[in-house]
């Protein structure tokens, strides 16, 4: 035996320890089928909640979650920091997150609560989910404004803010990392790029979060503008807080990336008014295809059957009372498939001065599972569509913060239809609520928080997309063709 040969064993060997493979393939093997990834639990998981509320009449709760998850390690744990600029190693979490399974909530007040950075690993990192929830009583943007806390990103899209004169829109922008992140902004609007001033180059500073004031970066006002978010360099989290002198306010999310078929799932059944806002990034136009999945299928609104969009401008359309009492969801379809938008609703519950507005984006689907917190007996709606196929869906509703027991039940949401779900009892307190779907269809949902304050019904509503509990790990086998190489 020669020495290259030699080599090539010992190679081939060291290979073999180093990765763990469970196979070893001879040189021209071909013949084994491809195996599909393992989906194993994530062992880390970061997540940011922008600063809630500048209010000194601002009430917020904090609410933190992790599903159980099944090949979980014993070991790990989880925080939430203030986001600063100089972090010190002996600062005190303001939310130390209960083991999984159990709901863990916090609170601050006024409108010195900082914008958050949070850590979990090992056994509390597969689906942890954070909900930030506040409360203002009175001023501009009174309502209830809730954001689900998220991961760090480098693009995102908002249509549905505003630079108009009633309106004051922030894009809040953390930055969890080392280094600073550099990011662009770049605005659309019914005419096509809107010029910006100082929307170039902006410099997010290591763990620190930047509010920019929309309505600082041009001199143009605008109903209804399209926000991009562009990270240069390092990443962010991102999300807009749409402020109104009388109508209220929420937290708009970042829609899905662009496509060529949307859903906007869980437009209240009691909504007022639903103003439809969509936008292309490509130069050709489009007739958007606008239908309404309400409880007893897909229909068309009348009147309101297309959406035109002109290639690189925002278009807006009011669809007025379009769920009729029936809660539904909008599905949108670009006919030719080839033409990509982002899009969101602006909605209104109630009448004249007691008006409240949320914002719904258009959603990621499910996935494999979604989690929502901050849940209570009252107050609490769940909205499933399955615009495609019908599908069955399995909903978890935890243990509460004041006691009660887990409980499933397993529903079927048919096809081209919005369901709205009870709950299942059992919860004490605040809940956590899990949906996983057990059909391949896609299936997307949304949670409101609903209460009524002096009369004014406030709201807020999340999208639930899939909560990153597990990540596809693809299987490995030795190949030592690639030695002779």
């Amino acid at each position: 035996m020669n020495r290259t040969t030699l080599s090539l064993i010992a190679g081939a060997t060291a290979l073999a320890a180093v990765t763990g493979f469970a196979a070893v393939s001879s040189p021209g093997a071909t013949d084994e089928p491809a195996r599909a990834a393992a989906h194993l639990p994530v062992e880390r998981t970061t997540l940011l909640c922008p600063q809630p509320s500048t209010s000194d009449l601002a009430e917020t709760t904090y609410t933190s979650f992790t599903p159980v998850t099944e090949g979980t390690e014993n070991e790990g744990g989880a925080e939430l920091r203030p986001a600063t600029k100089n972090p010190k190693s002996g600062d005190k979490p303001v939310l130390k997150p209960g083991d999984p399974g159990k709901p863990v909530t916090g609170d601050a007040s006024g409108g010195e609560a900082p914008a958050l950075v949070g850590t979990a690993e090992g056994r509390f990192a597969p689906g942890w989910t954070v909900q930030q929830t506040t409360e203002v009583a009175a001023g501009t943007g009174r309502g209830l404004q809730g954001v689900t806390c998220t991961a760090a990103d480098t693009e995102f899209w908002f249509p549905a803010t505003s630079t108009g004169a009633d309106r004051t829109d922030y894009v809040h922008l953390t930055n969890p990392d080392d280094s600073a992140a550099v990011v662009d902004i770049e605005l659309y609007g019914k005419d096509g790029a809107l010029k910006t001033t100082v929307g170039e180059g902006i410099t997010v500073q290591p763990h620190s979060s930047e509010p920019v004031l929309l309505s600082t970066l041009t001199d143009e006002k605008q109903t209804d503008v399209t926000v991009h978010v562009v990270v240069r360099s390092g990443r962010v989290g991102a999300a807009v807080q749409a402020l109104d002198d009388k109508l209220g306010g929420d937290w708009l999310p970042a829609s899905t990336d662009p496509s060529n078929s949307l859903v906007l799932p869980g437009i209240p059944k009691d909504a007022t008014a639903v103003r439809l806002v969509a936008f292309t990034p490509n130069d050709a136009d489009v007739d958007l295809k606008v239908r309404l999945a309400s409880p007893s299928g897909l229909i068309t609104p009348a009147g309101n059957e297309t959406l035109h969009l002109k290639g690189g401008t925002t278009a807006a359309v009011d669809l007025g009372d379009i769920t009729r009492g029936e809660a539904g969801s909008l599905v949108l379809t670009a006919p030719d498939g080839s033409v990509p938008v982002v899009a969101a609703v602006r909605v209104l519950r109630g009448k004249g001065d007691e008006q409240e507005s949320a914002f719904i984006p258009a959603a990621r689907p499910v996935g494999t599972r979604a989690t929502a917190v901050d849940n209570t007996a009252k107050g609490t709606t769940l909205s499933v569509t399955a615009p495609e196929a019908t599908a069955t869906v399995k909903v978890t509703a935890s243990a509460g913060t004041e006691g009660g027991t887990p409980s499933s039940k397993t529903y079927t949401i048919k096809s081209g239809t919005t369901q709205h779900i009870e709950a299942p009892s059992g919860s004490k307190g605040t809940y956590a609520l899990t949906l996983e779907p057990e059909s391949d269809t896609p299936v997307y949902a949304s949670r409101t928080l609903a209460t009524t304050t002096d009369g004014v019904p406030f709201f807020t509503v999340q999208p639930l997309p899939d909560d990153r509990g597990t990540v596809a790990v693809p299987e490995a086998t030795e190949d030592l063709s690639v030695l002779q190489k």
